[in-house]
């Protein structure tokens, strides 16, 4: 039989793991096929667009604002007696402190909404749509679907933090003086291990993102309405920064995958420390492994009908 024949009976022949009783072993260049027609497919929707211009977005307000507060005396009002985020006052003696405070702007809030919107669409979007069915019937193979969504999910959250680097680098670069950086610490390092650094931190603020992506993709599993799962994560998000900000819960708190975030700032320092990084990466793998798991015997006991 046909998988098209397959796919026109309603899947009679699908076993429980999604796949089509007697279809041939899939090779792993049909599963690279998968992957890069997920990230194609992610990558031209216009929703993934709309969120990275607006990641995008966010250095450029940040380094105008900084550079019309500035424009008079030459200060700012963040830094440790201001309010603004970490690394303010030094925008405007190095532009590549940019690169650090949209890092530390955009974490809490944005890039965790945006990855909330990709992994909460990757399944229930494709039941919503109609087309979960058939790509277990290609034969994709539930497992299989599962790992490649998550990994799309993943390399979205890579993009969306070098869309933020490389635009805070950019304006930092068009409006403030370049040069050796001044670390926390109070030390001196050369631009170009500066430039490392950033480099650096983008990926540890890529991967501070892993369990909200594993989160995302769970709640995904536990319904056919795209809408319904995006808005529960990014709800879901809300609340734990909600509760990670409350006194009274100091005891816990340092189990909700967003505790550490901003740990990230470590790398400025001279030696690094490497305490904070170590237990947000150890957080994140944890809430990787538990809600990963809970995705896949979700979804590989789902039934699927859409």
């Amino acid at each position: 039989m046909s998988q098209a024949e397959a796919t026109l009976q309603g899947g009679e022949n699908m076993r429980p793991g999604g796949e089509i009783a007697g279809a041939r072993k899939v090779s792993p260049l049909w599963t690279f096929g998968l992957l890069r027609s997920e990230l194609l497919t992610t990558f031209r929707r216009w929703r993934t667009l709309a969120l990275l211009a607006v990641l995008a977005a966010v250095p450029i307000l940040v380094g105008i604002a900084v550079k019309i507060e500035t424009s008079g005396d030459g200060s700012t009002g963040g830094g440790p007696q201001g309010g603004g985020p970490a690394f303010i006052s030094q925008i405007t003696n190095n532009g590549l402190f940019l690169v650090f405070t949209a890092l530390a702007a955009t974490l809490p809030f944005f890039l965790p909404m945006a990855i909330g919107v990709i992994a909460g669409d990757a399944i229930a979007g494709e039941a919503n749509a109609g087309t979960l069915r058939y790509l277990l019937v290609a034969p994709a193979g539930r497992t299989r679907l599962l790992l490649t969504k998550y990994a799309t999910t993943m390399a979205f959250c890579m993009v969306a933090t070098l869309v933020v680097a490389v635009s805070a680098l950019t304006v930092g670069a068009l409006l403030f003086p370049l040069g050796d950086l001044t670390t926390i610490s109070g030390t001196q390092i050369s631009f170009a291990e500066g430039l490392g650094r950033a480099l650096l931190i983008a990926l540890v603020v890529a991967a501070s993102l892993i369990g909200v992506a594993a989160l995302g993709l769970f709640v995904s599993t536990l319904t056919n309405s795209g809408i319904a799962a995006m808005a529960t994560t990014v709800g879901l998000l809300i609340t734990i920064q909600i509760l990670d900000q409350i006194p009274q819960l100091h005891a816990i708190q340092p189990y909700f995958f967003s505790h550490y975030w901003l740990s990230f700032a470590d790398l400025m320092r001279e030696p690094v420390y490497w305490d904070d990084l170590v237990k947000n990466l150890g957080i994140q793998a944890l809430y990787a492994a538990v809600f990963g798991s809970a995705a896949w015997a979700r979804f590989t006991a789902k039934d699927v009908t859409a």
